[in-house]
């Protein structure tokens, strides 16, 4: 499956390359990036011994391709380097919300799979939502982003949309809540620095143990509430009418159509 072509190195095709160096998964003689405004990853990389914006001509050597350019400029990535690959090179898609049969006529009919990571990859935390018809694309994908953190093979294409709504852009709701806890503790008289050290050690403690226990959320938010204590006087609120339940479900289902409309 290599050499890999990264075909945009902007914030996620960086946090791609920063996680793959911190897990060694490639070696970086076998990457080769294109990208006119290469990021800090991208320099690192290429002083690793990657090939940073070579020439054409050598595009062709790339076995899989990694589409990681904006949604709104993948056209102009297929027009300009389509020509230039090898026939039977495997495209790799994180362009939200474009299908693979657009991807597919726009560059020459080549096989394509579909991935949608998150930015977490660059500390292989990451969590990649992928979807491909064919085999070889499918464990082409899942080679590249294994070692990024967790891979969640879904059933049909369409549900990309939904993995992107949720993992593809869910850590910018987690980062939301910690932002407004810190204000909210804030408001209520504590130090802006005070604020902000309980609020991010308390997010990340939680997370861990939600992690390290295996149980349900569910179940560790109700040890935490003691029947009329302060945890559930917050709850009433969190989990009312108004509250988490139908803002998140509003948000995800906002996300969603967002990536529908991407794709055009």
């Amino acid at each position: 499956m290599t050499p890999i072509l990264l075909l945009g190195a902007g914030r996620m095709g960086g946090a791609i390359l920063d996680g793959w160096a911190k897990a060694g998964a490639f070696a970086a003689r076998d990457i080769l990036i294109v990208d006119p405004f290469p990021s800090e990853a991208a320099k690192r990389m290429e002083a690793a011994g990657a090939r940073l914006n070579p020439p054409a001509a050598a595009l062709a050597q790339a076995r899989t391709v990694i589409l990681a350019v904006k949604p709104q400029k993948w056209l102009e990535a297929a027009a300009q380097h389509g020509a230039h690959l090898a026939p039977d090179a495997v495209i790799v898609s994180i362009a939200a919300g474009v299908p693979t049969e657009a991807i597919s006529r726009e560059f020459g009919g080549r096989t394509v799979a579909r991935v949608m990571p998150n930015t977490a990859a660059a500390i292989n935390r990451g969590t990649t939502s992928l979807y491909a018809a064919d085999p070889d694309a499918r464990a082409r994908a899942r080679a590249l982003f294994a070692p990024l953190g967790a891979v969640v093979e879904l059933p049909e294409e369409a549900l990309i949309h939904a993995g992107t709504a949720v993992a593809g852009s869910g850590p910018a709701y987690l980062y939301a809540f910690v932002e407004t806890l810190e204000a909210a503790g804030a408001a209520i008289g504590l130090s802006p620095d005070d604020a902000k050290a309980l609020a991010r050690s308390t997010v990340i403690g939680a997370a861990a143990l939600l992690e390290a226990s295996g149980e349900e959320p569910a179940e560790l938010r109700r040890q935490v509430t003691s029947p009329a204590g302060t945890t559930e006087a917050a709850m009433n609120v969190l989990l009312g009418e108004h509250g988490l339940p139908p803002l998140m479900r509003e948000a995800v289902a906002a996300a969603q159509r967002r990536s529908k409309e991407l794709g055009g």
